[in-house]
């Protein structure tokens, strides 16, 4: 009999289990994790678990009987220490070993951490674990003065949330625009004015020097001055966990270097996920995405090969984030576009930009408009040509026009 060995328990690793099972595969498979939860998603832990919404419980991807159902071994609070890729072996931490036919790593990220004085205060908080969310949860009060370092996705979701919750809340970012990973600067600049007609302090071009404590007040310092903090949260984004790849002698850049079915250049492992970063044939470049779904789709990918149903996995990227009363979605990840087309007003309700590189739609950013970002996602697949004038025009039915472009 056959083993699947599954190194991380996060959403990628679940998603392989399932789908390992879901193929057909009726070998042993067994799911190893460091955290003392099952596989769950991490999207929510920045929104409806800190805002109390929902349990922890509720982002579990399975019930606790489905394991026992499918037959699936979960190893939870479990390390592994060394993989013997021509042994096909692992070690864990409590000196035991494993042996495997296919390997995925699926090991995900890890956070990067502050690198100044005062970095390791009582006050200062990530988040990317459970337990970081309920600490949060606890610490956010009426009243509470929170300083988020970084203006990406999770410091403006995390800002969000402290704000609906009664805090004075403050982002400090060291780039000239919120989110600017994912976001030109037009974007950038509506969820400034988002986070600020709430009530956020936001401040641009803000590198923080040191974290200090000032007789009873804790101070955030920036060579523009210094704010006042009970609570600090980092979201400075994370590097991949990729060191069992690198002790293999597996390819790494920024990330397990993987093809499109999630291989590695190691003979029977695979990858997938935060850790994976593969060629987009899409924009000619290899790229490592973060997002809820990378983690599925990859995994479903690698997880369906490795059990001799070779799938592809080439997407067109997509992410997605809730701040206040807005949902953002984005697909695609040009290095380079030409012009830009808005569809629909901003200042009255849902709209949607468009990224062109000559009459081909690139990238896309979809302001409480999913209807519409499932067209867009079409016509950016498909490479169907199109005007700006079409995509303006209220009238036109991206629907149609991504159906009939896909025909031609």
């Amino acid at each position: 009999m056959q083993t699947h060995l599954i190194v991380g328990a996060g959403q990628a690793g679940g998603q392989a289990a399932r789908t390992m099972r879901q193929c057909g595969f009726e070998g042993r498979i067994i799911v190893v994790g460091e955290e003392p939860h099952p596989p769950h998603q991490r999207p929510p832990l920045s929104k409806a678990v800190l805002l109390g919404k929902v349990p922890p419980e509720k982002t579990h991807l399975f019930k606790a009987e489905w394991y026992a159902e499918n037959d699936v071994e979960l190893r939870l609070r479990t390390q592994v220490t060394r993989v013997e890729a021509d042994a096909h072996r692992l070690t864990l931490d409590d000196g035991s070993t494993l042996d495997y036919d296919k390997l995925l790593l699926a090991t995900g990220a890890t956070l990067r951490r502050l690198e100044i004085s005062g970095a390791e205060l009582p006050s200062v908080h990530y988040l990317r674990r459970i337990e970081d969310a309920l600490a949060l949860q606890s610490a956010f009060q009426g009243g509470t003065r929170l300083v988020v370092i970084g203006g990406g996705f999770i410091g403006l979701e995390v800002a969000a949330s402290a704000r609906q919750l009664g805090c004075e809340v403050t982002v400090l970012e060291a780039a000239d625009r919120l989110m600017g990973r994912a976001m030109d600067a037009w974007m950038g600049a509506y969820f400034e004015r988002l986070h600020e007609s709430h009530g956020v302090t936001v401040r641009l071009q803000q590198q923080v020097t040191e974290i200090v404590v000032d007789g009873d007040a804790t101070k955030v310092v920036t060579a523009d001055g210094a704010v006042a903090a009970d609570v600090i949260v980092a979201g400075i984004g994370i590097v991949p966990n990729d060191s069992l790849a690198r002790q293999i002698g597996a390819e790494v850049d920024n990330g397990v270097v993987v093809d499109t079915q999630g291989r590695t250049d190691i003979a029977d492992i695979f990858a997938c996920g935060d850790v994976a970063c593969h060629h987009n044939s899409r924009f000619g470049r290899r790229l490592r995405l973060e997002s809820w779904e990378n983690a599925q789709n990859q995994a479903i990918a690698a997880a369906s090969t490795m059990c001799g149903e070779p799938a592809h996995y080439d997407p067109v990227p997509w992410f997605w984030t809730n701040q206040f009363d807005v949902n953002l979605q984005l697909a695609g990840m040009p290095p380079n576009w030409d012009s830009r087309v808005l569809r629909g007003d901003p200042d009255s309700g849902p709209f949607t930009v468009f990224y062109l590189a000559g009459n081909t739609i690139v990238a896309c950013s979809a302001v409480n408009n999913a209807r519409e970002m499932r067209s867009a996602r079409t016509l950016i697949e498909q490479s169907v040509p199109v005007t700006a004038q079409q995509l303006q025009d209220p009238e036109t039915d991206l629907k149609v026009l991504a159906k009939e472009g896909a025909a031609q």
